[in-house]
């Protein structure tokens, strides 16, 4: 009954309830969609301040506002890898999943182009290489300037389109080649290598500009095809 399914769920999702992935979540890519974060920084973020004091209890909604916030992208920084609000935020759009409507939403958004980059990164994430190359294609037509946090602490600008344009030479991803096909290829493979976290080999980590990718992305996606 409700119970079994509730005691399945915690089973499942974790045990804390401030860190739990929302019961009513479906597996991305066959497995919690947290674990999209590797473990090392979804500790890191579960313990820092900013998740704590203003992560907890965010809805797909009330999201929408801490987004408007962000004035950087990014993944971690300084001597101790000190995960940026944005990929926090990542984390709880992972959390509580929100709908596909919301997440469009996000990345249709022109007046808050931070928001727009959040919603692009977590569809990167999650959706099927199919959505990645409709969705994210008006990101080429962006040009406005953002802050990336590199790994240093230090900042730099990068405009929008670059984020979908960077290494075009159809990077691999944690051993796997995404199956984007057509002139977009390079989109699904590095959409935004500027904000992925990592755990890639000093051989192949050259090209990040200092950010650490640790996400995986196999190319089965969330959302349901859509008719």
């Amino acid at each position: 009954g409700a119970q079994a399914s509730a005691v399945r769920a915690c089973a499942m999702w974790g045990k804390n309830s401030a860190n739990v992935t929302d019961t009513t979540a479906i597996s991305v890519h066959g497995t919690n969609p947290q674990n999209l974060v590797e473990k090392i920084l979804r500790s890191k973020i579960y313990n820092h301040a900013y998740w704590k004091e203003h992560c907890f209890g965010l809805t797909a909604e009330s999201l929408v506002d801490k987004a408007m916030e962000l004035d950087t992208v990014g993944g971690t920084f300084g001597g101790i890898r000190e995960p940026s609000h944005f990929i926090q935020l990542t984390l709880k759009m992972l959390q509580i999943q929100p709908e596909k409507e919301i997440v469009l939403e996000f990345i249709k958004n022109e007046d808050y182009k931070y928001v727009r980059a959040l919603g692009a990164f977590y569809l990167r994430l999650t959706g099927r290489p199919a959505e990645v190359f409709q969705y994210l294609e008006p990101l080429y037509n962006d040009y406005r300037k953002l802050r990336r946090r590199l790994a240093s602490g230090e900042y730099c600008l990068v405009h929008v389109d670059e984020l979908a344009n960077e290494s075009r030479g159809g990077r691999r991803i944690h051993g796997s080649q995404p199956a984007l096909e057509g002139t977009r290829t390079q989109l699904s493979s590095t959409v935004f290598r500027c904000v992925a976290l990592s755990s890639y080999p000093s051989s192949s980590r050259g090209a990040l500009n200092g950010l650490h990718d640790t996400v995986s992305r196999p190319d089965v996606g969330v959302f349901p095809a859509d008719e």
